[in-house]
């Protein structure tokens, strides 16, 4: 019962600061998923069917293909995570950050070298029948925040997501396994309409793409910062503080 009442707090959490920011979260999510949309828009086109291999090969290409897809489906929400960390942990609190703020105050190299190694853990686990896959979904989940709020190196970032959610692994998965679920579903939804409307080419693709990751990665990503905040006061008493809502100009 007391976890339940954790969760639907964290959520109701989640749902305020979502609300509250979320005039700037869609813009920065336009400005990370329309480019890798197209991305995920050529993954897309790939069918393992029309590929010329033989029969032999037929099951590894399957496996590289849905890893493929895993991973472009993935790619981009730590990367994002770690840019939400940085409008909602921001020391200007009197306005919320700008883009160009944001922008400069990223470590680019960083968070993608993160993004990149996540998604491919999480491929590779996937891969090892599942399990594997979602306990790396949940235990590096949080490294994107970790390197913006804490400055941490690419494995540092990584350690300190094993380090924060190993000890309350179950309330991390209770949160970021159904949003990326849910996230999904709205994701198909999203791109059955817009394949309906305009076929399966690569723009309806790319617009399916795009959309489904604007709409759904910002509760994502805050449900990362906001975890990721909770966990280290947890753990060490004290948290760099939330701005639950920009302040008026």
């Amino acid at each position: 019962m007391g976890r339940a009442r954790n969760l639907l707090g964290i959520y109701a959490r989640i749902g305020r600061t979502y609300w509250a920011w979320s005039r700037s979260l869609l813009v920065l999510a336009v400005v990370v998923f329309v480019p890798l949309g197209l991305l995920d828009a050529f993954t897309a086109q790939v069918e393992v069917d029309s590929l010329n291999i033989t029969n032999g090969l037929k099951l590894l290409a399957l496996a590289a293909a849905i890893g493929a897809v895993t991973t472009t489906s993935l790619l981009g929400e730590v990367f994002f995570s770690g840019a939400v960390a940085v409008s909602l942990t921001h020391p200007e609190h009197l306005n919320p950050p700008s883009l160009g703020t944001i922008a400069r105050n990223l470590r680019y190299g960083r968070l993608i070298a993160v993004d990149l190694v996540y998604v491919v853990i999480v491929a590779v686990g996937l891969a090892l029948f599942v399990i594997p896959g979602v306990l790396a979904f949940v235990l590096f989940g949080l490294s994107g925040p970790a390197v913006e709020i804490e400055e941490r190196t690419v494995r540092g970032a990584l350690a300190r997501s094993w380090s924060l959610v190993r000890g309350s692994f179950w309330t991390v998965f209770f949160v970021l396994v159904p949003i990326e679920i849910v996230g999904d579903g709205v994701g198909g939804a999203i791109s059955a309409i817009v394949h309906g409307l305009l076929g399966h080419g690569i723009f309806a693709s790319w617009l399916a793409e795009s959309t489904s990751n604007i709409v759904f990665s910002p509760i994502f990503a805050v449900a990362a910062v906001l975890l990721t905040l909770e966990l280290i006061e947890a753990k060490e008493g004290a948290a760099p503080p939330l701005h639950s809502e920009p302040a008026p100009a």
